[in-house]
């Protein structure tokens, strides 16, 4: 029970992730000042920080630690990977361009963990 719960929560938080982070990069192509609102500053860390709460927690429950499991190393040096490139998109890229390159392949590399955590497998697309 608590198991199907948190895996619940975990798949939420990842839908809500992503949907919040399409939203932020199409109001940065946008330039639009919605991106400057205070729900939109928080939420997503709000969000972000359950979605990691969760996936510790199933990783823990479930016994399977990155650099022990192939698939969850994938996903945790893709997690980083997203991380940086989602701060060039949204806050940290010199130039719009390098802005939109930033949120193209942070939206990639979600795929890829996305993919990854389906097929449990670090290479997932080699089928």
């Amino acid at each position: 029970m608590a198991y199907s719960l948190l895996k619940q929560l975990h798949l939420s938080t990842i839908a809500l992730t992503l949907a919040l982070f399409v939203l932020r990069g199409i109001w940065m192509m946008a330039e639009s000042p919605r991106l400057q609102a205070r729900w939109v500053r928080i939420v997503p860390h709000l969000n972000d920080s359950l979605l990691l709460a969760s996936g510790i927690s199933l990783a823990v429950l479930t016994r399977q630690y990155p650099l022990v499991h192939g698939w969850l190393t994938a996903k945790f040096f893709a997690l980083i990977l997203y991380i940086v490139l989602g701060t060039l998109a949204l806050k940290r890229g010199r130039t719009r361009s390098q802005r939109i390159a930033a949120w193209i392949a942070a939206l990639l590399v979600f795929g890829y963990m996305v993919a990854v955590a389906v097929a449990r497998d670090p290479v997932p697309f080699r089928r």
